[in-house]
C-alpha cells in the first residue's frame, strides 16, 4: 500500500543533518511495515531486530558503546552493517528503554549509521526511567491511512491522480463514485490491516472483527501502561467519546463521565490518551487572529478518536447504516463527518482548533492557520447554510471561509464549498498557493 509518509522517510535518509529516527504512532498504524518497506527499497540491506521478548537485546545495553552495539546488532541479525548502506531497525523499542536512550550516543558518536526505532506511543512517548534522547533524534509521525491513501489502496489510482491535479470542477461528474468510496472509508477507516483485508475480501464482518480486535488490544495496553489510579478514568474517557461526538455541541463535557465530574479529576487521563496517539484533542481558540496558538483556551476542547473506522466499531454502528442509508453523513449529529475532517487535517500535519464566541451561539467547527486564518464549517446534512461562517467572514473581510459538505465544489469568493472527498487535497493545495 502506498503511504504519503514514505516521502518523509526518504527526506530523512537524504538529509545531511540526519539523526537517529524515532517513528511515532499508535499501535497498528503501519510503522513496522513502513520501516521494512523502506529498508528493502532504499538500502542494500537491513538489520531488523524485534525487541519484544528478546533477552539478548535486553542484555545488550550494559553501556552505550556504539561500536560494541553495532557488533551485537550484526551478530543478532547475521547482517553486515555498513554506514549509509544498511538500515538498522529496532522494533518494539518501548520494551527496552535503554535502547531508546542509546540513540543519543549514536547521534553523538556514530552519526554515520542509519538507525531507526519504532514502537507503540504507549511505551515510547510515555516511558519513564532512563532519559529520552531530547534533541538527539528525528521523529516521524505515522497516522491511520487518509482517504487519498484509501483511494490508492482501492485500485483507483487514476481517480486519485485526477484529484491531485487540483482541477476541482473536473471532478464533479465523478461525485457519485467518490461518495460511494467515502462511505466505504467511513466504515473501514484507515487502520492498514483493516484496509488491506477489506479490499482483499470485501468481507464487512471480517473488517469489523479486525477493528474490534484493535480496540481490544488498546484496552489491554491500558492495563499494562496506565498507572493503576488512572486506569478506570482512562477507560471512562475512551468509552465516552462516541456519545460526546453525538451531541449537537461536541465540546467535551466532564459531567457525561460521571455526575459532578470535573477537569481536575480527568485531565491526566485525557492527556495520557492524547500522548498515546489514541485520541486527538482539538482546543478552542478565543480569537481568529494569528498566531492562533496565542488564543488557545486549554480548558475547552473536543476529543476525536484516532480513526474513523474505530469510531464506528466502538459505537457499534451497523455496516448498512454507513454503506446504504442515505443519511449517514448527517446521522449521529454529524459525528462521523466531523471525525473524518479532523482525521484528514491532523494526518496531514495541520493543527486544527475550533472557535466559539463567548456569550453567543456562534461556533466554527474548525479553524486552521496557513498564510492566514481559515475558518471552517463542516456540514453533514442537506442544510448547508453557513450562518456562523458568514458572520465571521463579514467581520473579517480578509478571510475566506471554507465549508466541507457533500455539495459540489463552488467558489463564491468569500466562501468555498469543498466536497468532503476533496478535503485532504484541497487543504494541501493551499500550501502550494502560499
Amino acid at each position: 500500500m502506498l503511504r504519503a509518509v514514505y516521502n518523509d522517510f526518504l527526506n530523512w535518509k537524504n538529509s545531511p543533518y540526519r539523526k537517529p529516527l524515532i517513528v511515532n504512532g499508535a499501535r497498528q498504524t503501519g510503522k513496522t511495515w513502513l520501516l521494512k518497506e523502506f529498508g528493502r527499497n532504499e538500502y542494500k540491506n537491513m538489520a531488523y531486530i524485534n525487541c519484544d521478548n528478546n533477552p539478548a537485546m535486553q542484555n545488550a545495553f550494559t553501556d552505550f558503546d556504539t561500536v560494541r552495539l553495532i557488533r551485537v546488532f550484526s551478530a543478532l541479525t547475521g547482517e553486515t552493517i555498513k554506514p549509509g548502506s544498511t538500515l538498522i531497525v529496532l522494533d518494539e523499542v518501548q520494551q527496552i528503554p535503554l535502547a531508546l536512550t542509546s540513540l543519543k550516543y549514536f547521534c553523538e558518536n556514530s552519526p554515520e549509521y542509519h538507525i531507526a526505532v519504532a514502537g507503540s506511543l504507549l511505551g515510547i512517548g510515555l516511558h519513564s526511567g532512563t532519559g529520552f534522547p531530547v534533541g538527539k533524534v528525528d521523529e516521524i509521525d505515522v497516522y491511520p491511512m487518509t482517504f487519498m491513501e484509501f483511494l490508492l489502496a482501492s485500485d483507483n489510482s487514476n481517480l486519485a491522480e485526477l484529484i491531485c491535479e487540483h482541477k476541482w470542477d473536473y471532478i464533479t461528474p465523478l461525485s457519485s463514485k467518490l461518495e460511494d468510496l467515502l462511505r466505504q472509508y467511513y466504515f473501514v477507516g484507515g487502520m492498514p490491516e483493516a484496509v488491506a483485508f477489506y479490499f482483499k475480501t470485501h468481507d464487512l464482518n471480517g473488517t469489523r472483527t479486525i477493528q474490534k480486535r484493535i480496540i481490544k488490544n488498546y484496552k489491554e495496553d491500558f492495563s499494562k501502561h496506565v498507572p493503576a489510579n488512572q486506569l478506570t478514568k482512562v477507560e471512562m474517557v475512551w468509552n465516552s467519546i462516541p456519545s460526546q461526538l453525538a451531541k449537537e455541541n461536541k465540546k467535551f463535557v466532564y459531567s457525561m463521565l460521571k455526575k459532578g465530574g470535573r477537569a481536575k479529576e480527568f485531565e491526566d487521563a485525557i492527556q495520557w490518551l492524547n500522548d498515546a496517539g489514541l485520541i486527538y484533542k482539538v482546543e478552542r481558540v478565543k480569537a481568529l487572529s494569528m498566531p492562533l496558538k496565542f488564543y488557545e483556551d486549554f480548558g475547552v476542547f473536543k476529543l476525536f478518536l484516532s480513526d474513523l473506522g474505530l469510531l464506528g466499531a466502538l459505537s457499534e454502528v451497523k455496516a448498512k447504516n454507513i454503506l446504504i442509508d442515505n443519511n449517514i453523513f448527517s446521522e449521529y449529529k454529524g459525528a462521523f463527518t466531523e471525525q473524518f475532517v479532523a482525521q484528514q487535517l491532523i494526518s496531514n500535519k495541520e493543527h486544527p482548533y475550533y472557535y466559539s464566541k463567548d456569550n453567543s451561539t456562534l461556533e466554527l467547527d474548525f479553524v486552521i492557520q496557513k498564510d492566514k486564518v481559515y475558518p471552517i464549517e463542516v456540514k453533514a446534512g442537506d442544510n448547508v447554510r453557513s450562518k456562523s461562517l458568514k458572520t465571521v467572514v463579514d467581520e473579517n473581510e480578509e478571510m475566506q471561509g471554507w465549508r466541507f459538505s457533500m455539495n459540489g465544489y463552488i467558489d463564491q469568493g468569500w466562501l468555498v464549498n469543498i466536497p468532503l472527498y476533496l478535503v485532504e487535497e484541497f487543504v494541501k493545495s493551499k500550501d502550494e498557493d502560499d
